[in-house]
């Protein structure tokens, strides 16, 4: 293969992946950009032209777009509008990488695993919290066997905004954020602890707090919780508890805990930073039973520590490549997206059914999707407002009759 092709739709967030293909100048190339807004466009190209890339096309239209010439689109729209992209370029042969997640539905995680299956093309959830240099250093610790084996992990991601940020972020009556429950975003607290230990959730139960303090702005913002907890026993044996994004004010940190030490970062622990704590008697040679360190760095973790999130968007592009030169394998997959994409969303069942919990279905098992395959209930409204199916918050939820246990 020559110079992969790259496409990016969706320029708010997308603007991060534009700077990062552009470093990629030996094995990719930014054929087109595709956005609603002439203005993103614009300041994508002039993105590329700082830095020597030119030819780059732009367009409003996406039917138009990924018949641009394109190896990869990397899907940057709306939250719960990637899955429906997702099948329409895989259809046409193009591999994806999906920013957010993965589905919005269930009956959409289990269409996009079917439609990946059929036409052998890449899928990647673009998930990079797992890819700061302190996170990757978990995941060394763990599967390298450091901690033995693994019990117990938590993760929490942690986003508090006050008015301005929040009206920001939140452009209009039905925009996805104003009715995303707080299960929902899981990616980022879940993804890490997956990716570290090599585990996939079997089941899910969980709670959401309400907050008189969101509930001030009910003007334009109809989720008044402001976290979700959920807990999943894994098919390693483990018990994982994590969060949504939640509105707390503290900061977002991992941790891992096995049978011979722990591990975490965030939090407490210096940025970039690692912290480490074995058994007495179980301590690792060469080092001491609790110590903080930074870890060693490879030569992709200095070159994507210049880029977003930590060095995270420089990974997904990476981890693309590699999979489509090298035919290297890489963690997040449509199954591994579509059982977090499941979490988020059964969790929210069992915050507004008292706690249930609910059975994770295994997507790459054909007997399992059927079971869940026409399970189209969602809290997201269509652009004029109809076709909410769920509450998106406890006190929407008490309100319409839900048990959920207060």
């Amino acid at each position: 293969m020559d110079k992969i092709r790259f496409g990016v739709f969706g320029l708010w967030r997308g603007e991060a992946f534009v700077q990062v293909i552009n470093t990629f100048k030996d094995s990719a190339v930014l054929v087109s950009v595709c956005d609603r807004l002439e203005d993103r466009c614009k300041q994508a190209i002039s993105i590329c032209e700082k830095a020597g890339v030119t030819g780059v096309k732009c367009f409003s239209d996406f039917d138009s777009f990924i018949d641009s010439g394109l190896d990869v689109v990397v899907l940057c729209n709306n939250f719960h509008m990637h899955a429906p992209y997702a099948i329409r370029a895989l259809k046409k042969g193009i591999h994806v990488i999906s920013e957010c997640t993965t589905g919005s539905t269930i009956k959409e995680c289990v269409e996009l695993c079917r439609v990946v299956e059929e036409t052998g093309c890449k899928y990647m959830i673009a998930e990079n919290y797992p890819f700061t240099n302190s996170k990757l250093e978990m995941a060394r610790l763990c599967r390298e066997g450091y901690l033995g084996i693994i019990q117990y992990a938590e993760g929490e991601y942690n986003h508090p905004s006050d008015e301005s940020e929040l009206r920001y972020l939140t452009p209009y009556q039905y925009h996805w954020r104003a009715w995303m429950p707080r299960t929902y975003y899981v990616t980022h607290s879940m993804g890490p602890l997956m990716y570290m230990t090599n585990s996939m959730p079997v089941t899910v139960n969980a709670r959401a707090v309400h907050s008189p303090q969101l509930q001030q702005f009910e003007d334009f913002r109809p989720n008044y919780d402001s976290m979700g907890m959920m807990f999943c026993m894994m098919d390693n044996g483990a018990l994982f508890r994590f969060s949504g994004s939640s509105d707390l004010p503290t900061p977002s940190g991992y941790r891992v805990v096995g049978e011979r030490g722990s591990a975490e970062c965030g939090r407490l622990v210096p940025p970039g930073q690692v912290y480490a704590h074995y058994n007495h008697w179980q301590i690792p040679e060469g080092m001491s039973r609790t110590q903080t360190y930074n870890p060693v760095k490879t030569e992709v973790m200095r070159k994507a520590e210049n880029f977003g999130h930590g060095g995270g968007d420089y990974y997904i592009i990476y981890n693309m490549i590699e999979a489509l030169l090298h035919d290297t394998p890489y963690f997040f997959d449509v199954y591994k997206g579509a059982a977090m994409s499941a979490t988020a969303i059964y969790g929210w069942r069992s915050v507004i059914n008292d706690g249930k919990t609910y059975h994770i279905p295994d997507f790459s098992n054909e007997e399992e999707r059927k079971k869940v395959e026409d399970d189209d209930l969602t809290p997201f409204p269509k652009e004029d407002g109809s076709g909410i199916t769920l509450p998106c918050s406890t006190m929407d939820a008490k309100k319409q009759g839900y048990n959920i246990g207060i």
